[in-house]
């Protein structure tokens, strides 16, 4: 007799998801979905889709070895419907059970479907708090109603107290809370630069890789070479060599962008984090054991802790108590498209193709080629910051909308006004050419701004400011380029302007990038 239905969704890979933590395996069927739906309601990348399909079916045999009875719908089952919904009304044509049980979902999209399901089945229907995170809906409401402002910097020494994590005697180790100043260093090729581990895919994975370049071949990106850990085995595998390995340099160099280098000392764990394969909090705390032996510098391990109680615990505290409209903010109206070449990396900035071309040939980018280049080009041409929101839910395997849409739209497009950042992540070309290589390997010249061979993110950097000066002249953050912008001959302005103008003009007459 099957008294429970449990379902675990595609990012909920941790054997003791709430939804099975007092469950009875005597009595409990475990569902599990693959559905169209969640595959194509954006155009994932074809690693992204692959990624999930595998971890989850790798997922699927590791709760059969622990004892627990799995159903597990393929999306190539003859019968398979094309929602969590109907998959579930299938089952509980094949099992009767007297409830279903299942961990809150991490999107509003698909929490209303689980809201939905006790009404539409007529059973009961539990849905347990994700308690994987740090802190609850309610946690970070109550947190948020006391403050003006919701500085990231105030939640992070909150969950660093909370959590105990660099602490020592109740004040901050090392007697700061935050390091990333000296974490700014632009890197050189380094023949001893770590590598990630990569993983030869199992029978499983080719099955789903083959499923994937059959059914997607219209999505971006590339399969080539597909190396992700998709078992929570190996992804401690990666964890342990990136401990060893990466985070002793990863403070320093965590910034620093490099030609041909996709990972430099990042640790690639954000897919198996996001997933459920890896436990956060046990992440930060492996790194803080590292400081403690002395195997790893302080700012290496603070800013690797802030990225994950810090950053991805603030991210997704925005998204719940903003609500779904959330992504309809533009603050700044912009509507332009985003260039064609965003789904190909076919352009002669180099810095842009770099950071395009891994994405699409391994749907990773680190945050500085997310934030500083390809975020910060979409939000000096105007593009729309709905747009840009869909393209990276769909080019990264890390992404999910409660933790890339705050960081795509309100952090790096501004697009809500300043409630997420204190000011817009703009910057001219010398940024990228102080944090990297790219300059030096790019047609156009860094130190120009007018003429045809001008770096195009000096004069869209300054164009940028002029028109939205209205909305921004005052923020004191941008004090400093408004000040060197006034001074400026009215004739030095008129021809930044029109370099400007001409630029996007011709973006724009290369037509815009198609869904």
């Amino acid at each position: 007799m099957t008294q429970t239905l449990a379902v675990v969704l595609g990012d909920q890979l941790t054997i003791d998801i709430a939804a099975l933590r007092d469950a009875d395996p005597a009595t409990t069927v475990v569902l599990m979905m693959e559905v169209a739906d969640e595959t194509t309601y954006v155009r994932h990348h074809k690693r992204k889709i692959a990624y999930i399909l595998s971890a989850m079916r790798h997922h699927a045999e590791a709760l059969r070895d622990a004892g627990w009875t799995v159903d597990y719908v393929k999306l190539d089952d003859a019968d398979a419907t094309d929602s969590f919904t109907g998959e579930v009304a299938r089952a509980i044509g094949r099992h009767d059970p007297e409830r279903i049980v299942v961990t809150e979902a991490g999107e509003w999209r698909v929490m209303a479907m689980l809201e939905s399901w006790e009404t539409l089945f007529g059973i009961p229907v539990d849905i347990r708090t994700d308690d994987r995170f740090l802190a609850s809906h309610a946690e970070f409401a109550a947190w948020a109603e006391a403050r003006k402002s919701l500085t990231m910097e105030w939640f992070y020494r909150e969950m660093r107290v909370k959590t105990d994590l660099l602490m020592a005697d109740g004040k901050p180790e090392g007697g700061r809370w935050n390091f990333d100043k000296e974490n700014r260093k632009p890197a050189k090729a380094d023949l001893l630069m770590p590598r990630p581990l990569a993983f030869k895919p199992d029978a499983i994975t080719q099955e789903v890789l083959s499923l994937v370049a059959d059914r997607f071949a219209d999505h971006p990106g590339s399969l080539d070479e597909f190396d992700y850990a998709v078992t929570a085995a190996d992804a401690e595998r990666q964890a342990t060599y990136f401990f060893k390995h990466a985070l002793p340099q990863f403070g320093d160099y965590e910034d620093a962008m490099l030609s041909g280098e996709r990972y430099l000392w990042h640790s690639i764990l954000s897919p198996y984090i996001n997933s459920g394969l890896l436990d956060p909090l046990d992440l930060c705390r492996r790194a803080e054991a590292q400081y403690r032996a002395g195997r790893a510098p302080l700012n290496a391990v603070e800013g690797y802790v802030r990225q994950i109680i810090g950053w991805r615990e603030y991210m997704r505290g925005i998204y719940w108590r903003e609500g779904p409209d959330y992504v309809e903010r533009n603050f700044l109206g912009h509507t332009r498209e985003l260039p064609n070449w965003y789904w190909t990396g076919e352009t002669d900035m180099h810095c842009l193709s770099q950071a395009i071309g891994q994405t699409l040939e391994t749907a990773h980018a680190h945050h500085i080629q997310r934030l500083m280049v390809t975020g910060n080009f979409a939000l000096l041409i105007g593009a729309d910051p709905a747009k840009v929101h869909l393209w990276y839910l769909e080019v990264y395997v890390d992404a999910y909308e409660w933790v890339e849409l705050p960081n795509t739209l309100g952090m790096s497009q501004f697009g809500d006004g300043g409630l997420l950042g204190s000011k817009p992540y703009v910057s001219s070309g010398a940024y990228i050419n102080r944090m990297s290589d790219y300059c030096g390997r790019c047609r156009y010249d860094v130190k120009q701004r007018i003429g045809p061979d001008a770096c195009p993110f000096n004069a869209l950097y300054w164009d940028f400011l002029a028109r939205h000066e209205d909305k921004l002249g005052r923020n004191p953050r941008l004090a400093m380029p408004y000040r060197n912008w006034a001074k400026q001959t009215q004739a030095d302005r008129d021809a930044t302007r029109a370099q400007a103008e001409a630029f996007l003009d011709s973006l724009d007459a290369s037509g815009p990038a198609g869904y």
